[in-house]
């Protein structure tokens, strides 16, 4: 086991996953007190690096893509202050820093953790029920329904409509944009079928968060959300399924001269067949949109 404990935090590895706890100090960010204890099991991690410095130095983790929902949610948007998978080192510890980056080193070398992103997330995402209260309103989830509050503050056309109450099955994304310097920042849920170009100071769907004032809390909504909704990269085949397999049932639409030509239905036949071999199609899709193309040569 290797352990290094900080002003900052503490961070100890047992072989099989991280545990990530947040110090006291006054420098330690409101989101990662708030966050708490975090897990990341040894398959999460892309890798680990220690930067030395004249008088502290830095512990970074990098996470395989896809793996927590507060990462996909933030869009590495998140200040040194609230990043939970950094932590500072005082100069008299950069021998225990050392030693705890090669120990998870070899681990990830040890179990042959790949690096590629991950289909599914390996972190549950922030516990819930949460309440944040921010620029002109507050968002509350319970883990199946978000509720949008409005203040005094809010402008008129959006508080007129009264709370909002979004269920998550509904919510098909979430858009977390942090204030920066004067510049305000919101926190939106897109609703099926009920797609907006409104600013966020007018969509009943969005909280705004303005720029005098630092709202870090609503990330960790937004990752709670996301942590609910379907994964990107499983969301991205089910389009991919959608555009390359052609139904039965479906009469297939026109199409043009240039892919009827014998090459470019050839093209498409290996992309299907690399598609099925990687799992994205099953074997029934695949029969289905190989014979469709067979019959078109």
């Amino acid at each position: 086991m290797a352990e290094i404990l900080q002003k900052d935090g503490t961070w100890v590895f047992d072989g099989d996953a991280l545990r990530l706890t947040p110090g006291r100090d006054k420098n330690v960010g409101l989101l990662r007190k708030t966050l708490g204890e975090l897990v990341v099991p040894l398959g999460a991690l892309a890798g680990i690096s220690f930067e030395q410095g004249k008088k502290t130095g830095r512990l970074r983790l990098r996470l395989r893509d896809g793996a927590d929902p507060l990462l996909h949610a933030t869009g590495g948007r998140l200040t040194e202050p609230h990043d939970p998978y950094q932590l500072t080192v005082e100069s008299d510890r950069y021998g225990v820093a050392e030693y705890f980056v090669d120990e998870v080193r070899n681990a990830l070398l040890l179990d042959q953790v790949p690096t590629d992103p991950v289909d599914g997330y390996l972190l549950p995402g922030p516990a819930v029920p949460l309440a944040v209260s921010a620029g002109d309103g507050t968002a509350a989830f319970d883990g199946e329904h978000i509720r949008l509050e409005w203040n005094w503050k809010t402008e008129d056309a959006k508080a007129s409509a009264g709370p909002r109450t979004l269920a998550v099955t509904d919510v098909v994304a979430v858009e977390w944009q942090p204030a920066v310097g004067l510049e305000n920042g919101h926190l939106r849920f897109t609703v099926r079928h009920a797609p907006t170009k409104a600013p966020p100071k007018y969509d009943p769907n969005a909280v705004e968060l303005w720029g005098f004032k630092k709202d870090p809390l609503m990330a960790l909504v937004a990752a709670a959300v996301q942590a609910r909704l379907p994964h990107p990269a499983r969301a991205a085949d089910d389009d991919v399924r959608t555009s390359l397999v052609v139904r039965p049932e479906t009469p297939s639409p026109p199409v043009a001269a240039a892919e009827d030509d014998h090459d470019a239905l050839l093209r498409r036949l290996r992309e299907l067949g690399e598609l099925h071999r990687t799992g994205v199609l099953t074997d029934e899709e695949f029969t289905m949109a190989k014979q469709a193309i067979l019959k078109r040569m």
